[in-house]
């Protein structure tokens, strides 16, 4: 039922002039794909009205399934108020609750090592594109252990939108 929502908080928390952000149209396609984790579609309320939404989706390590996050988006009105944060907080307790050895994201690490996330390449853990070094990150859950390693691959939509 918050389809639509969330969409709509993904396209204005991205949007920076003409088009539709790309993390719209990721969201529509992952939605679509065999990576589809309902249960790790989260959406951030305040006063009734969605203003946040965030996502992980099924990738792998080598043959070895984990979580890759995003997009993670907050209504323009609402950002600066924890709610990135509350959302944040909540993927990576459900994530750890489901049994999950790790959730990946690419993001800026200044702002999501306060989330436990480190370097991936540091934790033996390649990054989809090389170039994106310290920025591709990974947080370990509980059921992580140290022989996951290799390269990291998204959900297939990941490769398709541009």
């Amino acid at each position: 039922t918050d389809r639509a929502a969330s969409r709509a908080v993904q396209a204005a928390a991205f949007h920076q002039g003409e088009g539709e952000p790309v993390e719209a149209r990721l969201l529509d396609k992952l939605r679509e794909c065999d990576g589809w984790l309902p249960a790790l579609s989260w959406v951030a309320e305040i006063n009734g009205q969605i203003v946040g939404h965030n996502i992980c989706t099924r990738g792998y390590v080598g043959n070895v399934p984990c979580l890759g996050l995003g997009p993670i988006g907050v209504m323009p009105e609402s950002q600066h108020a924890g709610v990135g944060s509350a959302l944040m907080h909540a993927m990576i307790g459900a994530a750890d609750a489901a049994g999950e050895p790790l959730i990946a994201l690419l993001g800026d690490p200044g702002y999501y090592s306060r989330f436990g996330f480190t370097a991936s390449i540091e934790l033996g853990i390649a990054p989809p594109e090389m170039g994106w070094g310290p920025h591709f990150q990974i947080r370990r859950l509980n059921n992580w252990n140290d022989s996951i390693t290799g390269s990291f691959r998204y959900a297939a939509p990941f490769d398709e939108v541009s």
